[in-house]
C-alpha cells in the first residue's frame, strides 16, 4: 500500500512539475527574450510631387507600420513638406523642438508658428523667435519617379 501511495504522489509531482515547465518556458522567452528589432529602413509613400507647389508649405498625413514589442501597429503620421523648386524637397516632423508642441503654418506671416510658446521658423526650417533651441527636426527623403518617400526622423544638426 506504501508503495502504491508512493507512486501516485510521485506521478502526481511529475504533473505539477510538466504544467510548471509549459507555463515557465514561455514566460522566460517573453521576459528574457526583447523581439528583434528591424533592422531595414521603412520608406513610406507621403505624396505626389505633382501635388506640391512650389515655396507654398503642405501638411502631408501618411501611414506608418511601427513595431511595438511583438505587435506591428499601423498609426497616422503627419509631415510638413515644401518643394523648394525643381525636384528638391524637405519634409519637417510635426513637433517643435522646443517641447513637442505641433506647429503650423502662418499664411500672414509666413512663418512656420508654435502657438504654445510662440517660437517661430522659417520655411528653411531655421528659428526665428521664441525658445526653441534648434531648427525643426526633418524626415529623411527619397524621391521615386514622382513620389515622395519618407524615411525615419533626423534631428536638426545630426549628420544624414
Amino acid at each position: 500500500m506504501n508503495e502504491r501511495r508512493n507512486f501516485l504522489i510521485a506521478v502526481i509531482y511529475g504533473l505539477w512539475s510538466l504544467i510548471a515547465l509549459a507555463l515557465a518556458v514561455p514566460a522566460a522567452i517573453y521576459l528574457l527574450l526583447p523581439p528583434r528589432a528591424r533592422k531595414r529602413q521603412e520608406w513610406v509613400d507621403a505624396a505626389g510631387l505633382g501635388e506640391l507647389e512650389t515655396g507654398v508649405p503642405r501638411e502631408v498625413v501618411f501611414r506608418r507600420s511601427r513595431q511595438d514589442g511583438w505587435k506591428v501597429v499601423s498609426e497616422k503620421s503627419v509631415a510638413w513638406v515644401v518643394k523648394l523648386g525643381g525636384n528638391r524637397v524637405v519634409a519637417y516632423a510635426p513637433q517643435c523642438t522646443h517641447l513637442g508642441c505641433a506647429y503650423h503654418w502662418d499664411d500672414t506671416r509666413d512663418v512656420f508658428l508654435c502657438p504654445c510658446h510662440s517660437s517661430t521658423f522659417s520655411l528653411d526650417g531655421r528659428v526665428l523667435s521664441g525658445p526653441a533651441p534648434r531648427a525643426l527636426d526633418r524626415y529623411e527623403l527619397r524621391l521615386e519617379k514622382d513620389r515622395l518617400l519618407l524615411g525615419a526622423v533626423r534631428r536638426s544638426g545630426e549628420p544624414s
